[in-house]
């Protein structure tokens, strides 16, 4: 068996000039009508991607809504694609999960057994028991929402406690110590970079996942310049960028191309 840890995704990084991380938010209203008359068009769609950006990248993120929205045929879906998946990537459930011990347990069940995902994105607001079920696993990712790029985010991540410190950095602070770098990995948003210099004194060796970069505006520049350390220690993920560059029988193509240009300015930024 594989065992995926920080030091494997660094590995990975290394071999494949890249820490390009796909996602998988395969919408059924926006697939190329080419795939529409296949048997079930969203793992007709996937498997494409997957073999036209395999190269370029280091992991993918299946976003689960737009797979359990649609019942029985999107959990096929969802099932076939992580099997498609390269043993060589790292597999992301983007499932922001998070609940009371329990049904985390069933959660994390669901996910890093019956689907065998490497890594799972939960809430923490639940606190320390809600997120010890997935803990528990070995050699499977906890990934953390800390600070999200949406514009909601402000309502609540980045109100200040009594003592000045916003609640994303609380966040930070107390979950860095349920887990090792091994276990833990966090969600910050690329379209607030500049926070990155911070979160990285806080969790200066942790992998952080990085959504934003292509359609919602994120500079891989400035995330690079202040999120990266020692083992690059970033996933930047592109979804809506890449898998819908075209809409015509050539999208596979033209996400692979997609792909293989930020991958070349991955290649640049860490030469």
């Amino acid at each position: 068996m594989i065992v995926k840890n920080a030091d494997w995704l660094h590995q990975q990084i290394l071999e494949k000039e890249s820490f390009l991380c796909v996602g998988l938010d395969s919408d059924m209203a926006k697939l190329p009508a080419c795939v529409h008359n296949t048997p079930n068009p969203l793992v007709t769609f996937n498997k494409s991607i997957i073999d036209s950006t395999a190269p370029y990248c280091v992991a993918y993120k299946i976003n689960t809504a737009f797979y359990e929205s649609l019942g029985i045929m999107g959990f096929e879906a969802l099932e076939q694609t992580i099997e498609y998946i390269p043993k060589t990537h790292l597999i992301i459930a983007d499932a922001k999960r998070g609940d009371i011990g329990n049904t985390s347990l069933q959660y994390a069940k669901a996910f890093f057994e019956t689907f065998e995902c490497d890594g799972l994105t939960v809430a923490p607001y639940m606190g320390e028991d809600s997120l010890k079920p997935f803990l528990s696993y070995e050699n499977k990712w906890t990934i953390i929402l800390a600070l999200t790029s949406n514009m909601g985010s402000q309502d609540f991540q980045m109100v200040e406690s009594s003592q000045g410190k916003p609640l994303y950095k609380q966040v930070l602070e107390t979950t860095k110590q349920w887990g090792t770098t091994d276990q833990l990995m966090y969600v910050v948003g690329a379209t607030k970079p500049e926070y990155l210099s911070e979160i990285r004194a806080i969790v200066p060796d942790h992998f952080l996942l990085v959504p934003g970069v292509g359609a919602q505006g994120g500079s891989l520049e400035q995330v690079y310049k202040h999120g990266a350390n020692n083992q690059v220690g970033l996933l930047v993920n592109s979804s809506r960028g890449i898998i819908f560059s075209s809409k015509e029988n050539d999208y596979a193509e033209a996400a692979g191309q997609a792909a293989k240009v930020i991958q070349q300015s991955m290649k640049q930024l860490m030469s």
